[in-house]
């Protein structure tokens, strides 16, 4: 049967980067379109379709952009008319807007790159420029793409993207030249210009090697574009083989799957990036040859194989994206086709290519009784003489012996290759000496290396930078925030002050005028903030007392300044929560018997069930907590009490069981050897030896000198040149009272001194140098205390606001203490309420049918039916998972803790102030500052604390638990456990549908199958033609970067290739949104 080429309409390239609908319209010209004033009156109506058909003329515009212009409105035309007229007559842009600009910036780029460092913002506006010409090569008319290519521009981006240094590859200039390119591709005499270039599409494919994910995704989106276009396919596989060469691969597409595998820990950018990958694959596979060529895909996907794809697709499947599921799908869609055509050659039902002896006997069975096996058997009988031991170029002969096998098959009759040629002619003695150079390839190896070592090196010098970088920048937008704060405060506080002013003046005249006889006045009104406190004596004169303070406008007296040794150690934490027990509800005052005589009409069941474990609260204990206004009765109007005697019974019945599988992760971690070399020279040192050694450690892990380290101490280090982790390791090396005195004794031996000795020195000379030490090393960490500590205490205060106001933890409650009442009768039921605690026991009931099931399990299939609402019990709690990991005692000793640093510093502060200052001594402004800012940020936490320790006592007491016995961690935890439990539950009861639901499927398709069989029989009996329906490729290309083409939701896929046997394919929904990549 002669072989059916696969036919689809011709496509438009300018398609390959866009969506299939109209571009919009943009200008390049700062004045908006309303703003514009027409320099001339609109011309008649010919006229000016004359004057808008030359502008859409240079605008080279497809068919379909065409008529979206011509559609436009008359006076919308004449005003893109005049603003492009204008921009072509402005003096000041015929600099910027035309080619010769740019190509002169982008070639001195080139030229200065290798010789000058620049700093983010010269970046920046390097990056603008090529951006500008981006946007030119797609917006501006004709002739300036033609004066581009004539100035040959191409060549200078070709030549810039080869002489990047390593910091312009990794930046967004880089990503900039190829969307350049891009752009340039998307006219069709620019597009030419590049295809016709020998070296354009390998230069592009050169930036695979670089990290920037933006980068990678464009140039694999060209690449796979330039697969569809004709004559492209091969160029693409060529520049894939010469990028093996660049980048020293052992195989060709090994970066491709090795980025495949990597994890980069960047969900949005890893997903992009293997949608790229992938789409590019597909595109490889099934564009160019690899339309009609079965033996081509078959022998490009082996390739793919070999280098280990498809466990990786199988990997890829967990992220769950659609976009890439759809490339995901279409490969192995294409792939199980290609096997089934493969297979039918040999008249099976599929050929196992990882078994040797499977091919072995279809070879044999298929060329027995022919005149080529004489031929299969000479060639196994040969191949025995091959040898088998690794060495003397053994492996490089079986490698040679697959090349020609694989020219053999892939050759045309015109003896042209559809892939890169793999061999250039079969002189076996050159090719064997040019594999068997393995001291050019451990060259490579040893180079990669290197250039992987510094990679990693330089990027940890990145990162460290970085994180400095966001460090300053969350401390300024902290200090802002406080700021703002504190001025709002203070503007309260102030018109609170004038009023107080005005009533005490007030009081005052009138305390006068009763002095004098008047007659008594009414008490005045309150203040606004409070309640007025008792007026004040009158003062001798009648003058009225002095206004309070104004906050932060003089500290208190401090107290003396801490020990050498830092400030004392905080006393032992406070009881958490103190105070008389809370007074008794007012139903603890009704009589006892109207209590014993109030009764439940709880049903019984018919036979004994299961019972609740639960800890029951008596009635006493109900008011004024959840449990009084919850009615159990209700709920048993809406239980089906028969399905629960029977999931219940204590009577056991036959079970099914059921294993679950759990996965354990290993989480394996490394140190980093700590190694040092010391000299040995005659100096002098009177500190001990060890502790000398370690200061040497430090010292040089600072890299500062003495004067650098004393300087910056004094200076409060105003230039953030000692990280956190130093100080604190610098706290360890306070010169002490003995070393001083040693020390003094020896300072004429200055110069003989050890480095330890002489740094100790130096630093005692400045006066309170461990004081000074601790306040910098406390100003430094006070940002990340509170930022570590505010969370937990708003996490406390959120929990017990949620667990209080949660109508649907309410629903559930009612449902499980009438589930619990009806189950346990007799003592233990009856119940009005019971502990939070309980609320984990549910689990511990299993249902006497299926062991697998639990009471939990059943509560959500009733909350389903009846309350499915309850279901999203989660969003009410949202804090509660927090809350549970703050422990209470903890946090009020770390606050405690803070509060003692901020005492201890403004000690420090009044000592500095009562003293002459040395020069270059900041301390005192810099500590006075960071203290105003200070107190108020913890002032605010304290206060949080507090309310979130009334509000946990609130919510202990809605549920009717004792005040002192449970601390937020253990309360909260209660609920974290059972929010998990219950989602563990749901997500079980969903797997038991999912499987039946699977099992049904599978069915269903094992029939379909079993019936499209007997219909292929049938056609092929009855030699009539099927007719066909052809899913064809219309916008492959704009779609590979979506995978609407490969679209998981067709049925089949229609392909017109070299058959034996014609297929009946059903295609599916094509248009779907095409989801865009921006970079």
């Amino acid at each position: 049967m002669p072989p059916r080429k696969r036919t689809r309409p011709a496509l438009g390239f300018l398609c390959c980067f866009g969506s299939s609908e109209p571009p919009e319209i943009n200008l390049k010209d700062s004045v908006p379109l309303q703003l514009l004033e027409f320099s001339a009156p609109m011309p008649p109506e010919e006229e000016l379709h004359a004057r808008f058909s030359e502008l859409v003329d240079e605008l080279d515009l497809t068919d379909k952009n065409r008529e979206a212009m011509f559609a436009l409105p008359a006076e919308k035309k004449w005003q893109i008319y005049c603003s492009k007229k204008k921009e072509q007559e402005d003096p000041n842009k015929l600099a910027t807007s035309w080619p010769d600009y740019y190509i002169d910036r982008i070639n001195s780029m080139a030229a200065m790159q290798t010789l000058f460092a620049f700093d983010e913002e010269e970046m920046e506006m390097r990056n603008k420029v090529v951006e500008d010409l981006k946007t030119a090569l797609r917006t501006q008319p004709m002739r300036f793409v033609t004066r581009f290519i004539e100035l040959d521009g191409l060549t200078c981006l070709l030549n810039f993207l080869k002489s990047m240094d390593y910091e312009t590859s990794e930046s967004r200039i880089h990503t900039s030249i190829i969307g350049c390119i891009k752009a340039l591709m998307n006219n069709s005499q620019g597009r030419a210009h590049v295809l016709a270039h020998p070296q354009s599409i390998n230069t592009i494919s050169q930036s695979l090697r670089q990290d920037n994910i933006k980068t990678k995704v464009a140039v694999l989106e060209i690449l796979g574009a330039v697969c569809l276009v004709p004559d492209g396919h091969k160029k693409v596989l060529q520049a894939m083989a010469h990028y093996q060469k660049y980048a020293a691969e052992r195989t060709r597409f090994q970066t491709l799957l090795n980025e495949l595998d990597r994890s980069t820990g960047r969900y949005r950018d890893e997903v992009n990036l293997k949608t790229a990958i992938m789409s590019f694959i597909n595109a490889v596979l099934n564009a160019g040859a690899g339309e009609d060529n079965l033996e081509f895909r078959l022998h490009l996907r082996y390739e793919f194989l070999m280098l280990g794809i498809q466990p990786v697709i199988d990997k890829l499947r967990g992220h769950e994206n659609a976009t890439l599921d759809r490339h995901l799908d279409f490969f192995e869609m294409v792939r199980n086709e290609d096997d089934c055509e493969l297979a039918k050659r040999f008249d099976i039902t599929h050929v196992d290519t990882k078994s040797a002896s499977q091919m072995f006997e279809l070879i044999k069975k298929k060329l027995s009784h022919t005149d080529a096996y004489p031929h299969l058997l000479s060639i196994l009988q040969h191949c025995l003489q091959m040898p088998y031991k690794r060495g003397a170029g053994g492996i490089q002969q079986w490698q040679l012996l697959d090349r020609i096998l694989q020219q053999i098959v892939l050759q045309d009759d015109k003896g042209e290759d559809p892939d890169v040629s793999p061999l250039d002619n079969f002189n076996v003695k050159n090719i064997i000496r040019m594999l068997v150079n393995e001291n050019e390839v451990k060259q490579w190896r040893d180079q990669a290396e290197k250039f992987r070592k510094d990679h990693a090196e330089l990027m940890a010098r990145l990162e460290r930078k970085e994180r400095e970088c966001d460090t300053k920048t969350q401390e300024k937008e902290e200090m802002m925030k406080t700021l703002n704060k504190m001025k709002d405060k203070l503007q309260r506080e102030g018109v609170e002050l004038r009023s107080a002013r005005e009533q005490v003046i007030d009081l005052s005249s009138r305390i006068s005028d009763f002095s004098n006889g008047s007659v008594s006045f009414p008490p005045p009104p309150p203040p606004p903030g409070g309640p007025m406190a008792p007026p004040p004596p009158p003062m001798m004169g009648g003058f009225p007392p002095p206004p309070p303070p104004l906050p932060f406008s003089s500290p208190p007296p401090p107290p003396p300044p801490p020990p050498p040794g830092g400030p004392p150690p905080p006393p032992g934490a406070p009881p958490i929560f103190t105070g008389a027990p809370p007074p008794p509800g007012p139903a603890s005052f009704s009589s006892s018997s109207s209590t014993s005589t109030r009764t439940k009409s709880i049903p019984q069941p018919s036979h004994p069930l299961k019972s609740f474990n639960w800890a029951k609260l008596g009635e006493n204990k109900i008011t004024g907590t959840i449990w009084h206004d919850i009615d159990d009765l209700r709920a048993f109007k809406v239980l089906d009490l028969k399905e629960i005697e029977k999931m219940f019974s204590a009577y056991q019945r036959q079970q099914e069981l059921l294993t679950n599988q759990s996965f354990k992760q290993k989480e394996m971690g490394s140190m980093d050897d700590l190694y040092l070399s010391s000299r040995k020279v005659k100096e002098l040192s009177v500190i001990d030896g060890r502790r000398a050694q370690n200061c040497v450690i430090l010292l040089s892990k600072l890299k500062m000198s003495n004067e650098e380290i004393k300087r910056a101490i004094l200076e409060m280090d105003e230039r953030e040149e000692l990280a956190k982790d130093m100080l604190e390791q610098l706290l360890k090396f306070v010169p002490e009272k003995s070393d001083i005195d040693l020390l003094e004794e020896h300072k004429h031996e200055l110069e003989r001194m050890a480095r330890a000795d002489r740094f100790l020195f130096e630093m005692s000379r400045i006066d309170h140098y461990q004081q000074r030490l601790q306040s910098l090393f406390f100003k430094k960490k006070f940002a990340e205390r509170l930022a570590e500590t505010k969370p937990k205490v708003e996490a406390i205060l959120h929990a017990s606001r949620e667990v209080i106001r949660s109508k649907r933890l309410t629903q559930i409650l009612e449902v499980v203490l009438a589930f619990g009442n009806f189950l346990n009768k007799g003592q233990r039921g009856n119940a009005y309420g019971f502990k939070v605690s309980s609320l984990n026991k549910i689990a511990d009931t299993k249902s006497s049918i299926d062991r697998n099931i639990t009471m939990l399990h059943y509560l959500i299939m009733i909350f389903e039916k009846n309350y499915p609402e309850t279901l999203n019990v989660q969003q009410d709690l949202l804090t509660v998972p927090e809350a549970a990991k703050v422990n209470l005692a903890e946090l009020e000793k770390e606050v405690y803790s803070i509060k003692s640093g901020l005492k201890a510093l403004e000690a420090e502060l009044q000592y500095q102030q009562s003293r002459v200052r040395d020069r270059g001594d900041k301390f005192v402004p810099v500590v006075s500052d960071f203290i105003t800012v200070a107190s108020f940020s913890f002032s605010e936490l304290e206060d949080q604390l507090n309310e979130a320790k009334e509000k946990f006592v609130k919510s202990l007491k809605h549920f009717g638990e004792e005040q002192g016995r449970m601390q937020p961690d253990e309360f909260f935890g209660i609920f974290d456990t059972f929010l998990q439990s219950f989602n563990e539950a749901r997500q079980d009861l969903e797997n038991m549908q999912r499987r039946k639901e699977e099992e049904e499927r599978r069915a269903r398709m094992e029939a379909m199958l079993k019936e499209q069989r007997e219909r292929e029989k049938r056609a092929k009996k009855s030699g009539g033609s099927v007719s066909e329906e052809v899913g064809e490729f219309d916008d492959l290309v704009s779609a590979l970067r979506s995978g609407e083409v490969f679209d998981k939701d067709l049925s089949k896929l229609k392909r017109n290739r070299k058959r034996s046997v014609n297929q009946l394919v059903e295609s599916g929904g094509r248009e779907r949104p095409i989801t865009k990549v921006n970079y």
